[in-house]
């Protein structure tokens, strides 16, 4: 067995899954160089919701977050989170927009592209596959793991396989929820262990209480890396700690060849913000226990905190315990997908909707798309009753979703154009219109007040 590896969320996951993806650029800086000197296996910086959150909540540039931590990390690969055909947004793009988004990213400095569709439908994920085959980057396909009548070990060792055959160069169990026990763990991996002849990557949260159990016993079973999160942004809702983990395998045939003064040197970056966040209200206290309601429900640890917020909303905090009750119903008839974004979104959204308003009395959008099929095949075939319930007469989608998308680019590049000032931009206004014009807007205004003539051109080149 050969030393286990580690990929240490605390730039992206950790954050994300603890206080909703707020921290800002300024305040990764002043770690990232002892990050650097750790001798992790990658860094995960980028993807996820890190791209919206850094537009709508922190009023930075994700591209200029990903050239500054690229320019202080030298040493170890960055990887990010990419959602298939819907990039880092909420649906499907056009091939050459998911083209261009790959091609930026990696020269802009990611190394390490995490591939997942919320279905599992390979389909979704052919596009950005060969993109980042052809741009020379590291491909990880991404199982996303949960728990149904339809899923089980010899569905996911097949999707394993189907992924293996589209050419990525490894695989990982994405468990988002914390649903993977620790000898489900240890059967699941050494059954894709046999099958597939690729690394081998699990990530699993610690919201269930379960996770350091599950890596110890995926790293037993051949877990070639495992995700964890230095400790003041670990448990939770987010991963398990990495400097427990690292002790716990030193002097064993699996130990990692971290050195724990170096860990404790970027622990001693974060202990400062945790006790920021904690003091603000960012971290929620509830946030860092262990939440029972995870193997209940099957309810990952971010879903639950939004159908929290969306009937604080609505006055209606007291159905809480009717909405996670309702929430696999309304999964079951989805065709069971996995909760993760978009589906958890979609699904929790819906759940709401049916204990406020009646079942499938108000049906979102997204949720009609889900059941016509426009963001893939669900795991389990949908009843046609149910069906035409909610589509009605329209014709379902049965081809890739994306081969019904005109390319977008120049049409996008023409929208942007009033704006445009980096390359990236128009991929940033692709993801997140709305979001992006505000963005420009306050770019813009911020550049006048320094720059009246707009003059000064050399702030506006950024290497990439």
């Amino acid at each position: 067995m050969a030393t286990v590896k580690i990929t240490e969320t605390v730039l992206r996951d950790a954050h994300q899954s603890l206080i909703a993806t707020r921290m800002t650029t300024e305040e990764m800086l002043p770690s990232l160089e002892a990050l650097d000197r750790v001798g992790y296996y990658s860094l995960e910086a980028w993807g996820g919701a890190t791209f919206d959150a850094c537009l709508r909540f922190l009023n930075e540039d994700p591209w200029e977050r990903l050239r500054t931590i690229r320019a202080h990390v030298k040493n170890t690969k960055l990887q990010m989170l990419f959602r298939g055909q819907n990039i880092l947004g909420y649906r499907h793009y056009a091939d050459d927009v998911v083209e261009y988004f790959v091609q930026r990213s990696i020269a802009n400095g990611i190394d390490i592209i995490r591939i997942f569709d919320a279905l599992n439908d390979i389909r979704n994920l052919k596009t950005a596959i060969a993109a980042t085959k052809r741009e020379g980057g590291h491909v990880q396909g991404a199982i996303s793991y949960t728990l149904s009548p339809v899923h089980n070990t010899e569905s996911f060792v097949s999707f394993a396989k189907q992924l293996e055959e589209e050419g990525v160069d490894s695989i990982c169990i994405k468990d988002m929820a914390g649903l993977l026990t620790p000898y489900e763990a240890f059967n699941l991996v050494t059954a894709i262990k046999k099958a597939v002849k690729l690394p081998l990557q699990l990530h699993t949260h610690y919201t269930s209480g379960l996770a350091p159990m599950t890596l110890l016993k995926g790293i037993e079973a051949g877990a070639d890396i495992v995700d964890t999160s230095i400790s003041p942004m670990a448990m939770g809702t987010s991963h398990t700690p990495t400097e427990p983990l690292v002790a716990a395998l030193r002097g064993t045939e699996y130990d990692t060849g971290l050195d724990l003064a170096r860990l404790n040197e970027v622990k001693n970056f974060y202990a400062p913000l945790r006790d920021k966040y904690l003091s603000s209200g960012l971290l929620d206290p509830k946030m860092l226990g262990v939440d029972v309601n995870t193997l209940l429900y099957q309810v990952p640890g971010g879903m639950l905190s939004n159908l929290n917020s969306q009937l604080k909303q609505a006055g209606r905090e007291d159905c809480f315990e009717a909405v996670l009750e309702e929430v696999p119903r309304v999964r079951e008839d989805a065709g069971y997908p996995p909760l993760v974004t978009p589906t958890s979104q979609i699904v929790g959204t819906q759940a709401v909707f049916n204990v406020l308003y009646g079942r499938y009395k108000m049906v979102s959008k997204e949720f009609r798309n889900l059941i016509k099929g426009e963001y893939g095949a669900t795991p389990a075939p949908i009843s046609e009753d149910f069906r035409r319930r909610i589509i009605g007469d329209e014709t379902p989608v049965t081809s890739r979703p994306a081969d019904l998308l005109a390319p977008e680019l120049d049409a996008l590049r023409e929208k942007v154009r009033v704006y445009y000032e980096k390359e990236e931009d128009v991929l940033t206004y692709a993801l997140f219109e709305q979001v992006a014009v505000k963005f420009f807007e306050k770019r813009r205004s911020a550049l006048y007040d320094i720059d009246p003539d707009h003059t000064d051109k050399k702030s506006l080149v950024h290497p990439v």
